[in-house]
């Protein structure tokens, strides 16, 4: 195990944190079972009105982030290695942006769903970018390809508070987007310079937080809309 970094910067983030429901943190994705990956945004005969537990839509949403953070790690993993599975696992990292704009959009409408979605994608091309260049040894394009994925960050921090104000503040979504990037930056690094041990831990990193900021929206919509959950 490496030594210990520093702690995440979670004052920033205990405004939308706080509220958790405590027994959802003990329900696994496995004990849930085949309920949990039926979308629940893939409802269009409902327009998503049709309520849906707490409890579901909490680990629903956890799923999804889990998803872009293991797609996100498989395709760095193939990209450094050459392997031939870069660019499927690439498209289907874009298919869980399409995903999770789509979870948003019963609440938010089809318009902001789409919009987070082609926020997304972009985080996603860009991180490429910087892979590429990277790898390449290319400095000032790696430098122009990060300002462009901090900025796409804010952008997408910028959407999401502007959809649910209340439950999200934009300092606290913005904090939270910058930690996502610092820390699979950081695993990608590790990756690519054969940093085997320490890749494998920045991601044990990545995926805690990015658990917190699922948790965060999830809980933001459910108070937003009680009405809308058994």
């Amino acid at each position: 195990m490496p030594a210990p970094r520093p702690p995440r910067r979670r004052a920033k983030t205990t405004p939308i944190g706080r509220g958790v429901v405590v027994t959802a943190l003990t329900l696994s994705l496995t004990a849930l079972g085949g309920g949990v990956r039926q979308s629940l945004a893939a409802r269009p005969g409902d327009g998503g009105l049709r309520a849906v537990g707490s409890l579901q839509f909490h680990d629903r949403m956890r799923e999804l982030w889990n998803d872009h953070i293991t797609y996100t790690r498989l395709a760095i993993v193939a990209f450094a290695g050459n392997l031939p599975d870069f660019r499927p696992t690439e498209d289907r990292l874009l298919r869980n942006q399409t995903d999770l704009g789509d979870a948003f959009k019963p609440f938010f409408g089809n318009d902001a769903g789409d919009r987070l979605t082609a926020l997304l994608r972009t985080h996603i091309l860009t991180a490429v970018d910087i892979l590429v260049a990277a790898k390449a040894g290319d400095g000032d394009k790696l430098t122009m390809a990060e300002q462009e994925w901090y900025a796409n960050a804010n952008d997408i921090a910028d959407h999401l508070h502007t959809l649910n104000p209340g439950q999200w503040p934009d300092d606290a979504l913005r904090a939270m987007m910058k930690d996502h990037l610092d820390l699979t930056l950081k695993e990608a690094t590790d990756r690519l310079q054969g940093q085997y041990a320490q890749d494998i831990a920045e991601f044990d990193e990545v995926r805690g937080q990015i658990l917190e900021m699922a948790d965060a929206l999830s809980n933001g919509i459910i108070r937003a809309f009680p009405g809308r959950f058994s």
